[in-house]
């Protein structure tokens, strides 16, 4: 009988806002734990540890990731502010076009690979470096937590103790911001109504894991890792449609970006809460990033002496 799991953010993102009546009666009746270690690891069981972002995509992307290490180095925008700068955008939200990568990549091939780290894009928000094997790797800031916050925090290596690592990816950085600020493809960019490209973006290195497996038979989301590691594990994958659409097998459905509980109650929650009880449905688990997992079944409906949940943040 299908199953399915909504992947939400931590609890602590949707602050005090209510939940819904009938919805914060059902989270009371739900089982419930709390689950240790990153929310993509109760997705997916990768061996050996670790989330390669980069080796995924670029197998999904190119099918050619192979034994080789890879690092994202995605095309991005930075806005200087009165306090430093910050990252505003990158990967798919710049819309860029095959034109864009066939401009801007020939100027950043020389830098990079006189580095040793060949550069090129089998698609224009995915942009790649091929690792010499043995390469030592700073720390790198995923886009998604950087996004908006200040740069000098978010450079490759911060954090950690100054590292001849750190030194050279955040010079190899800087001079990558030099090459595409003066390129003329951002005069074009910028007359047309668009951001422009004046950063990359080090992110995901790794290579491919030796396994990745799951227990569902698919995953909905718009995130491009999650379908990539999908397709490693050799299970079906979609966007995510725009709101609960019924289905079989167990699937996952990725909500991480919801912000409004109502909107997120009215077109998820709810109709699945009604297919668990036609028995459509078998089990519904609400999984959030902060590792509490909400498991409803329709049998819960006698735990009436049970207080309903009326907000994340107590």
């Amino acid at each position: 009988m299908a199953t399915a799991t909504l992947l939400l953010p931590a609890r602590g993102r949707f602050g005090a806002q209510r939940l819904p009546e009938a919805l914060g009666r059902r989270l009371g009746r739900a089982d419930r734990r709390v689950d240790e270690g990153a929310q993509r690891a109760r997705v997916f069981d990768l061996l050996p540890r670790g989330w390669p972002v980069a080796a995924a995509t670029r197998q999904r992307d190119a099918a050619d990731a192979g034994q080789d290490a890879w690092l994202r180095a995605d095309p991005a925008y930075v806005r200087p502010d009165i306090n430093g700068a910050r990252l505003l955008a990158h990967g798919d939200a710049l819309s860029l076009t095959d034109a864009d990568t066939a401009a801007f990549l020939p100027a950043l091939k020389p830098l990079f690979g006189d580095a040793g780290f060949p550069v090129d894009a089998p698609t224009p928000s995915r942009w790649y470096l091929r690792l010499p094997a043995g390469a030592k790797l700073p720390s790198f800031t995923s886009p998604a937590d950087a996004l908006g916050a200040d740069l000098l925090d978010q450079l490759p290596g911060s954090g950690e103790q100054d590292s001849p690592e750190g030194r050279r990816w955040r010079a190899l950085l800087s001079e990558a911001q030099v090459t595409l600020h003066n390129h003329p493809r951002n005069a074009q960019r910028t007359a047309a109504g668009l951001a422009p490209v004046n950063s990359v973006w080090f992110w995901g290195a790794g290579v491919l894991p030796d396994h990745v497996r799951t227990s569902l038979s698919e995953v909905c989301s718009d995130d491009e890792a999650m379908r990539a590691f999908a397709a490693l594990a050799d299970i079906a994958s979609a966007p995510l449609p725009e709101a609960w659409q019924a289905g079989g097998g167990d699937r996952l459905l990725d909500l991480r970006h919801g912000r409004d509980l109502a909107v997120l109650d009215r077109d998820w929650m709810a109709p699945a809460l009604r297919e668990l009880d036609t028995g459509a449905l078998a089990r519904l688990t609400l999984d959030f990033a902060d590792g509490m997992r909400f498991e409803l079944a329709s049998r819960q409906r006698w735990r009436f002496w049970r207080r309903p949940v009326g907000t994340f943040d107590a």
